[in-house]
């Protein structure tokens, strides 16, 4: 069984490459698809270097609609979702989020950061269910209303669809895995703008 990896990415040239380098070691995983979302720098370029598919969207659609464009390009049965911006991947923890979906164990996995850094680890804690490292049988993903205009609300869409329809959903540790947070990739203003935007589309998401 093989699966498609689905990564958004908005202006990740400095990061997306430790993503795709782990990811492409995978055996399992044969079609890696980045979704370039509007971005201004090289993160086409970088991603293109790897040998992996590239989608430039022209403009920002979100990350929701940056997900629908990677799964209307997914050639396999089963979807890995990962963020462009992850420090310290590796193939284990690529294994862990898509080996029990893969042996029908569970309808979806959800990946949560373990002994990374404080600031992301007490992040996924408080709020596990709106992290953006999943794997999930794309037919499952069909069914699921409102996810083209998510933004980053998407993750909270999946986690309460998931939650009314019952779905079995196990949350997976991520040992020394984490992420950069957005104050340190645009500095302090124009993280927490972003953050708060992002919060903000979370908080529409959760009527679904």
């Amino acid at each position: 069984m093989c699966v498609t990896a689905i990564i958004p990415a908005y202006n990740e040239e400095k990061l997306i490459e430790k993503v795709l380098i782990p990811l492409k070691k995978v055996p399992e995983i044969t079609q890696i698809i980045v979704v370039s979302d509007g971005s201004t720098d090289n993160t086409v370029q970088v991603a293109l270097t790897q040998g992996v598919f590239v989608i430039e969207l022209k403009d920002n659609c979100g990350k929701g609609g940056a997900i629908i464009a990677g799964l209307r390009q997914a050639e396999n049965d089963y979807v890995l979702f990962l963020d462009a911006d992850l420090v310290g991947l590796t193939e284990e923890h690529v294994q862990k989020l898509i080996r029990p979906v893969l042996d029908d164990q569970v309808d979806m996995t959800v990946g949560v950061f373990e002994n990374g850094r404080l600031a992301t680890d007490m992040a996924q804690v408080i709020s596990p269910f709106l992290s953006g490292q999943r794997c999930i049988k794309k037919d499952r993903l069909r069914q699921i209303p409102g996810l083209d205009g998510a933004g980053f609300g998407v993750e909270a869409i999946l986690t309460n669809y998931a939650n009314q329809h019952r779905w079995k959903v196990v949350y997976v540790q991520l040992p020394n895995m984490s992420h950069v947070m957005k104050e340190e990739k645009l500095g302090l203003l124009k993280g927490l703008a972003r953050r708060m935007k992002m919060y903000w589309e979370i908080a529409k998401s959760a009527r679904y």
